[in-house]
């Protein structure tokens, strides 16, 4: 069995893999920039354990194609989550670093 930080940790991990591979490819543009990531916020926030989420999409990687949108990449995400298990409150990001959008474990604490 795992303790609540073990789970706070997991919880915020899985969330962050899901939305990264559920949003990737999704046409995108300048113009619908700030709904997607309202739909995006709204959709992880719904699911267990999620106490607070943002997400920023770097609109100056928005090149639109012939048809005028893009599509949304990694590269673009900025995404910080906070979930809650029990006591155990995690927070995690999502963030471009050089080539490669990376998940890291920002803090682990507990709380009252």
């Amino acid at each position: 069995m795992s303790s609540d930080r073990e789970q706070a940790t997991f919880e915020a991990g899985i969330k962050l893999g899901a939305l990264y591979h559920q949003w990737v490819g999704t046409p995108i543009s300048r113009a619908t920039a700030a709904s997607v990531e309202t739909a995006i916020e709204q959709a992880v926030g719904l699911q267990p354990y999620v106490e607070e989420i943002h997400v920023s999409l770097d609109r100056e990687m928005m090149t639109a194609n012939p048809f005028g949108y893009s599509e949304l990449a990694g590269a673009m995400f900025s995404v910080e989550i906070t979930t809650q298990v029990g006591t155990a409150r995690c927070v995690a990001d999502l963030h471009f670093t050089g080539e490669y959008p990376l998940m890291s474990i920002r803090s682990i604490d507990e709380v009252a």
